[in-house]
């Protein structure tokens, strides 16, 4: 079954549900009517998104997630990047092809540029895509009472360039975004140690996490904790560098500039996928 912006929805408000109850544990029942669906079909939408039963990914999202991740999923970031110019794929499919602006572009702090704009669907909730002609500049999620300040959060990341509502061009990359599969291209502003914090933060696998001393030490910067958090915060395309896999040594999930329900919800779906991939446990159906 094809996935539709109708399904992924579906998906945001199940997910939202979700990790508002989950401490107490809803029932299947109980999800499905939350969002209005029968409970054949919403169990059928929702493993085709997951690979996972509802009840199952409710696992994932416990308090130990991110303890038990780091537990057994912790990637020490101890091998450089294939190319200074792809990473690993976030998904077996989609691959993220990036480059960075040049000094003389990012201290024009985007003069010149034209940017087009749109929201889309997302299994996350609404998703604010900015992208000009050499590729995605910036990504947000936002609930629809709070997308005027998304849009001010990243559009003041460009203080000088022109902004367009526009979805078509960019509509190749965002699909390849949210569906897992194709080329999502990307056009990076920041600083040398912001570069150098998202290139590391694009080395860890999906399913896998890392924390923030050992993304310092991998940069070279083993004592500016608080400047490496820092770049992490001001990650200008999550998801697609993917700061949700970033922990406190401590196992502890840290912050996230979109919510920490987003960052769970990203966690808990790759380390379902991985675990469901595992030998023996038979392949993720795909999205």
């Amino acid at each position: 079954m094809e996935n539709t912006p109708y399904h992924y929805a579906l998906i945001a408000r199940a997910i939202r549900y979700i990790d508002q109850n989950a401490t107490r544990q809803p029932t299947l029942a109980e999800v499905a009517a939350a969002i209005g669906l029968s409970e054949a079909h919403f169990q059928r939408v929702f493993k085709q998104w997951t690979g996972v039963s509802p009840k199952k990914y409710l696992q994932y999202l416990t308090l130990d997630l991110a303890r038990n991740m780091l537990a057994n999923h912790h990637n020490l970031l101890d091998t450089a990047l294939a190319t200074g110019l792809s990473g690993p794929s976030r998904l077996h499919d989609l691959f993220v092809r990036w480059e960075a602006m040049t000094p003389g572009e990012y201290a024009r702090r985007g003069e010149g540029l034209l940017i087009s704009h749109s929201w889309f669907d997302s299994p996350y909730g609404d998703m604010l895509v900015l992208a000009t002609d050499r590729g995605i500049c910036g990504l947000g999620f936002a609930d629809k009472a709070e997308r005027a300040a998304t849009e001010v959060d990243l559009f003041a990341r460009w203080p000088k360039a022109g902004f367009i509502a526009e979805r078509e061009k960019m509509r190749p990359w965002v699909e390849a975004t949210v569906t897992g599969k194709g080329e999502a291209k990307l056009l990076l502003s920041g600083t040398g140690l912001q570069i150098k914090v998202w290139e590391a933060l694009l080395s860890i696998p999906a399913g896998e996490v890392s924390t923030y001393s050992d993304i310092a030490t991998h940069v070279g910067k083993p004592k500016a904790m608080r400047a490496v958090g820092t770049a992490v915060g001001r990650n200008p395309v999550s998801w697609l560098i993917p700061c949700h896999r970033a922990l406190r040594k401590s196992g502890a999930l840290g912050g996230y500039h979109w919510g920490l329900p987003v960052k769970r919800a990203m966690l808990a779906r790759e380390s379902a996928q991985l675990d469901a991939a595992a030998p023996g446990l038979g392949e993720v159906p795909a999205i």
